[in-house]
């Protein structure tokens, strides 16, 4: 769960959670919304699919992002958990 909130603390990864949320994108579609380096979003979407938010398959030659679902359910599930410990 470390790994999950260390990559949703930083913006540009919140971002691109947002945009996959609309569909899946490669990551040429990913970079060209972002006024930064091919490689620097490279690095946020390593980020984001070891903390297994985002899931990666090849396309011809082209590798697809999208949501990891699975992970936000157990995400939401470890809020909704903790939220309701202090109400016993």
């Amino acid at each position: 769960m470390n790994e999950t909130f260390k990559a949703l603390s930083d913006p540009t990864r919140r971002k691109i959670l947002e945009l996959l949320s609309k569909g899946d994108m490669n990551a040429g579609e990913i970079a060209d919304k972002f006024d930064i380096s091919k490689p620097s979003i490279s690095h946020h979407l390593n980020i984001l699919r070891n903390a297994e938010l985002i899931l990666a398959e090849k396309q011809g030659q082209h590798m697809m992002y999208s949501l990891n679902t699975t992970a936000f359910q157990d995400v939401a599930k470890w809020f909704f958990d903790f939220r309701d410990r202090g109400n016993d």
